[in-house]
């Protein structure tokens, strides 16, 4: 066990009620499993300031609930903190990438590692797709992939 050393990921997208809350429930939920949680400092964020202090979209919520998977998130913009207290930064599409890669620019001792998400699924889709405008299935598809991408990134990281 890695003792002191804490890991940290900021899972990033537009809003932070969407996307983002589903994949640090999941991530969370499969860190606890794994009896790893303790060494991981887990969160989400924003691109935007559009709903910070919002719960997670309830299709969101009820698809965390189908999973077993609880969270209280509220949402929240990145902050240049982010970038200096965050070894991972894992975002969900090419938007969100070049507004963080633009922001960890502005940040003189900025140490976050900014990626995308879907470079850790093993079936190879880059890009999880904002589920907002769409179907309980398109949240079902976010979890998918989210659940995907964060067991790769958690066993890249163990």
């Amino acid at each position: 066990m890695a003792g002191s050393s804490t890991k940290s990921v900021l899972f990033v997208c537009l809003g932070n009620i969407c996307r983002s809350p589903i994949a640090e429930a999941v991530f969370r939920k499969m860190a606890t499993d794994a009896g790893v949680v303790d060494t991981w400092v887990i969160d989400s964020g924003a691109t935007s300031d559009w709903n910070t202090g919002s719960s997670p979209d309830a299709r969101g919520l009820a698809c965390l609930r189908k999973h077993n998977i609880e969270t209280d998130h509220r949402a929240r913009q990145v902050t240049k903190d982010d970038f200096m207290g965050f070894e991972y930064i894992l975002c969900m599409d090419e938007s969100n990438l070049s507004d963080l890669k633009r922001k960890a620019n502005s940040v003189k001792n900025s140490k976050a590692k900014v990626e995308l998400l879907g470079a850790y699924d093993p079936q190879k889709q880059l890009i999880i797709r904002d589920p907002y405008y769409g179907s309980d299935a398109d949240f079902e598809m976010v979890y998918e992939q989210c659940v995907r991408c964060c067991k790769a990134f958690l066993e890249a990281n163990s």
